[in-house]
């Protein structure tokens, strides 16, 4: 057989193509080059192995015993080649890139997606609140676990759970003693901002501190929890809400079983069109350390009340 190197892989693919078609302008056409290069590359391939591929003068073309000899090395080496060349290209599957802001846990969401498609990537990546929905218009990530409000033009968004408020105090604040506690409770404090959640961690150093107190969405407590401090419910501060969102104009059938998945869909029940549920009507709230029904089992220890209005 004779020795081909990566070099010879377009001068055989030529020569195959006159070899099989027997024809110079025909193979050319096919090649989609001149008859006149072509032939130039016969030529040359002839000169280099020393004999003639084709028999001179023949009419129509005719292979001699050399060139069906080198059409069959030739397939075999072409083949082999192309085999090589398979392997070296990575097999990339399709997957999605999913985003979680500060205080949503995907461990659940991720374990479901492996062991339900284990061949399709599920990359989840950090985003900060404040680049929520930045992050999905610009393309950073396919869908993202957001907390709501988001600016819902050429969005999709399905709200899945509320969280509640509560308020992060030292665990010497006479709030401690409590379990539930009223915004009229707080009048006396020095309350700091929580609009930036992705730099809580100072105002809860400030806190712990003794310097003021904040209120922040349960699972940013939970996710910064530390021994010097505690939190306790506000019960009649507003609540946030958590969705997933992805933009509009990008939804693909991997979007939809994501959804399926987050909404604890089975694998085998019949898939239904993503669409934002409608509120359900929150439910009464029991009164807090100030008074009323709902009474906690602790009470503000006696000598300083929470304030009312």
């Amino acid at each position: 057989m004779s020795e081909f190197s990566s070099d010879d892989v377009q001068r055989l693919t030529w020569f195959v193509a006159v070899a099989e078609e027997l024809h110079f302008g025909r193979a050319a056409k096919t090649l989609n080059i001149a008859r006149q290069k072509l032939s130039a590359a016969v030529i040359e391939l002839e000169a280099e192995l020393g004999h003639k591929l084709f028999v001179p003068g023949a009419q129509p073309t005719e292979l001699s015993a050399e060139g069906h000899a080198l059409l069959l090395e030739a397939r075999e080496f072409l083949a082999a080649e192309a085999a090589k060349r398979a392997e070296e290209v990575p097999v990339t599957v399709a997957g999605l890139r999913v985003g979680f802001v500060p205080g949503v846990t995907v461990s659940k969401w991720t374990r479901i997606w492996s062991e339900r498609f284990p061949t399709v990537p599920l990359d989840v990546v950090p985003v900060e609140a404040a680049d929520q929905e930045q992050a999905l218009r610009d393309e950073r990530v396919d869908m993202a676990f957001v907390r709501l409000p988001i600016e819902r033009d050429g969005m999709k968004a399905i709200p899945l759970y509320r969280e509640t408020p509560v308020v992060v105090v030292p665990k010497e604040h006479l709030f401690a003693m409590v379990e539930l506690i009223a915004t009229a409770d707080l009048v006396d404090e020095q309350v700091h901002a929580a609009d930036d959640i992705d730099s809580i961690t100072a105002t809860f150093e400030l806190v712990a501190a003794g310097v003021g107190v904040v209120v922040v969405p349960h699972s940013i407590a939970r996710l910064h929890a530390r021994k010097d401090l505690v939190y306790r419910t506000v019960t009649d501060a507003p609540d946030t809400e958590i969705a997933l969102a992805w933009l509009a104009d990008r939804e693909t059938e991997l979007f939809e079983e994501f959804v399926g998945v987050v909404r604890g869909r089975s694998l085998h029940s019949s898939r239904a069109p993503a669409k934002a549920e409608p509120r359900r009507a929150p439910k009464p709230k029991p009164r807090t350390a100030a008074g009323g029904r709902g009474q906690p089992k602790k009470q503000v220890a006696k000598g300083k009340k929470p304030r009312r209005r």
